[in-house]
């Protein structure tokens, strides 16, 4: 078990030096200040769309929301900046998160949620804008907000994570869990189809070419693949950077209690 969940990026003791809670830059009080403004922005967001929707007579486009990968996504930013600032608070209070007294299924599934946290946004953003987007701005401030919101800041929160924070990069066994959510996804999108009559993304339809939609379906694959390794490498410069290079390891709290071996584990995983 304990291989298994090193694989994973979850070896107990879990986050020892408190990378998940922690910026080489950022105090960690302003840290979780950031992660929950971030939390209340998207909410705010969604909720504010469900409302528009509402009001101008169109209540499906909500309920047909949750077949858009983008909406999905973007409640996933929500929910991730939301548990980020509470365990980040806790540890700014205390020393010692939340995360880290977890059962360690839930260190796992923190881990892998904040590599799609990583990922999947600056996926959304490609695709809208490289293949979804007409070139033609939207009509309305609503909708130019709305769309920018979704498919451009979604990517300036995954880099805050990316660029601020003292993460590692993701361990590699989390691009298959990756690609099983994207796999999943796509079984959703066909669900739609059948119990709703529409396919959430255009392309996604097999009598345009069943050659095209292959098409579509392996570079949506590969891209989310290339983008894991990018996004892997700028977080190892990152830490190669600011760790080995600069020497700027973390603004811990007054009152953290890092054990010796646990500051040795720190310095060797900056020198990797």
């Amino acid at each position: 078990m304990a291989r298994i969940l090193s694989i994973l990026g979850a070896s107990q003791p879990f986050d020892p030096t408190h990378r998940y809670t922690t910026s080489w830059i950022l105090p960690p009080f302003l840290l979780a200040v950031c992660r929950i403004i971030f939390a209340i922005y998207i909410f705010t967001a969604i909720f504010f769309i469900f409302g528009w929707n509402g009001a101008h007579r169109h209540p499906e486009q909500s309920r047909y929301s949750f077949s858009f990968f983008t909406s999905l996504g973007y409640w996933g930013l929500a929910f991730y900046f939301l548990f980020a600032s509470l365990h980040t608070f806790s540890y700014a209070r205390t020393g010692k998160s939340w995360l880290q007294e977890w059962p360690a299924a839930l260190q796992v599934a923190h881990t892998i949620f904040y590599t799609t946290v990583v990922t999947f946004p600056i996926l959304v953003t490609a695709v809208f804008w490289a293949v979804l987007y007409n070139g033609i701005w939207f009509a309305t401030e609503f909708q130019g907000w709305s769309n920018t919101s979704q498919h451009a800041l979604n990517t300036v929160f995954a880099a805050f994570e990316i660029l601020l924070t003292r993460t590692s990069p993701p361990p590699p066994a989390h691009l298959a869990f990756l690609v099983i959510l994207l796999a999943l996804y796509l079984a959703l999108a066909y669900l739609t189809r059948v119990t709703a009559g529409f396919y959430p993304y255009s392309f996604l339809d097999p009598n345009k070419g069943s050659g095209k939609l292959a098409g579509y379906i392996l570079g949506i694959l590969a891209a989310a693949c290339v983008i894991f390794g990018i996004v892997w490498g700028i977080i190892w410069i990152r830490r190669w950077l600011t760790e080995s290079k600069l020497g700027i390891h973390t603004k811990f709290v007054k009152h953290t209690v890092v054990r010796d071996e646990e500051m040795m584990d720190m310095a060797n995983e900056g020198m990797k």
